[in-house]
């Protein structure tokens, strides 16, 4: 894409990405192969002193803007830059770029005109979480719509962009929404030039209702001025169309009954909050994006995560195919004894007497049986008068013996002890007499002389 005009020193614009009666958009790069989106706003600010009112009230707001990225939010666009455009003096606001389509692509073919109840919470969830951020810090977007939110195909995040209203002054806005092509998102407050917390909170309310059920609903037929007063109009008085009606005439012919039921169970926490953002008056929406997201968090809490949930309608299809497929496998001779009727089998009344009367008696016997038992008594078998007895071998001695054999050994030990002592008194006695005999004295040795050292 060739370059257009430079934006201000280090910032390059490649193009237009899209245009709006709030300003264009490029796709801006700066020194190097940094991409971002640049936000030029169509009312020029000629700051040729600090007192000039238009530039103070840009500072201003500005200044808000810069509290966004103060606590870096997942679901809001960072604001890198922000400044006067060297031709024109175009105010100006670099973005960051998010690679992804927005919402208003994604309910264009090939994808399904509606979506999807999991990404519609999903959607409901983050866009709530990034308007709670903005307004947390004051700041109010006021063009929220469905090309506004983006898909970032890198991270699977919906991020809140373009925030040019935002560093407006009233009297520009005002100028500014007679060129606005987005009609369709605006609160009734906002065609008089006001801007709330609450303004945001309606639009939000709208892109739910687009995404649910595949429309805005008040859609602007023509680009006439007739059409836009008209649209106008309806915000401001004419009721809000059925949303689960036009969700139902809108259901892909692709998706099968089962995906179809299952996709008409919208919670219905979340039918009252498009209900409550939708509202006329601002004081009967939403205070804000917090309580907003408050009473996301609470609903989906409630229902336990409303997808976790099957909804009636798919298990009273689930149990009429259960029930088919029992019949149809059930035994002939049962039919007439078992019966189903919502969940409940019933039995005939001799069948179930029968079964009463065998569980008793069974009961009973097995009663009976625990009780008569007692502890058996040891018996043992009679010994036959010509029976062999084999001798009991113990584990200390090997061989039996008997009495006989006994007295032998005791016999023979006792001889031997006899002996011993007869021969220990025969020694004894000849110690004695040799004692009585008269000893020689031992002669003296001489000591031999051995020499001097």
């Amino acid at each position: 894409m060739s370059k257009v005009f430079t934006i201000a020193e280090g910032l390059e614009n490649l193009g237009a990405l899209r245009s709006g009666g709030q300003g264009s958009v490029y796709k801006g790069r700066r020194t190097g192969l940094i991409y971002s989106a640049v936000k030029l706003i169509p009312t020029p600010v000629y700051a040729e002193n600090g007192d000039d009112k238009n530039y103070r009230n840009f500072q201003n707001e500005v200044a808000k803007l810069q509290k966004v990225n103060e606590i870096p939010n997942p679901n809001v666009v960072k604001i890198l830059s922000f400044g006067i455009a060297e031709s024109g003096s175009f105010p100006f606001i670099e973005m960051e770029y998010i690679d992804g389509p927005d919402l208003s692509e994604l309910l264009q073919p090939p994808h399904e005109k509606i979506f999807m109840l999991k990404e519609l919470l999903k959607v409901a969830d983050q866009l709530a979480c990034a308007l709670a951020h903005c307004h947390t810090v004051g700041v109010k977007h006021g063009d929220i719509k469905s090309n506004n939110v983006k898909y970032n195909i890198h991270t699977g995040n919906y991020v809140l962009l373009d925030f040019g209203l935002a560093i407006m002054s009233e009297e520009q806005r005002r100028s500014s929404i007679r060129n606005a092509g987005a009609i369709e998102f605006m609160a009734p407050e906002q065609h008089e030039g006001k801007m709330l917390m609450q303004t945001d909170v309606y639009s939000y309310g709208i892109i739910l209702y687009e995404l649910l059920t595949g429309q805005v609903p008040f859609p602007l037929l023509g680009n006439g001025e007739t059409g836009r007063n008209n649209v106008m109009v309806s915000h401001s008085e004419a009721p809000v169309p059925d949303a689960m009606k036009l969700r139902k005439a809108n259901l892909p012919d692709a998706w099968n009954a089962d995906r179809k039921a299952q996709e008409m169970q919208v919670p219905g926490w979340l039918l009252n909050i498009i209900d409550k953002c939708l509202q006329k008056s601002p004081e009967s929406r939403y205070v804000d994006g917090n309580e907003l997201h408050s009473a996301i968090i609470s609903g989906s809490l409630a229902t336990g995560g409303a997808l976790n949930v099957i909804g009636p309608a798919t298990l009273l299809n689930e149990n009429e195919k259960l029930q088919t497929q029992l019949q149809e496998r059930s035994d002939p001779d049962m039919v007439g004894i078992l019966k189903i009727d919502g969940g409940v089998v019933h039995l005939q009344k001799s069948v179930f007497n029968g079964l009463v009367f065998m569980t008793v008696l069974f009961m009973g016997l097995f009663a009976w049986s625990v009780l008569s038992k007692s502890t058996p008594e040891k018996s043992y078998d009679p010994v036959a008068a010509n029976a062999t007895v084999k001798p009991y071998k113990s584990l200390l001695f090997v061989n039996s013996y008997n009495f006989d054999s006994l007295k032998k050994i005791r016999a023979a030990h006792l001889r031997d002890s006899v002996l011993k002592a007869r021969a220990a008194i025969a020694v004894a006695k000849r110690k004695t007499d040799s004692t009585n005999i008269p000893q020689e004295k031992p002669k003296k040795k001489r000591k031999k002389f051995l020499g001097l050292f």
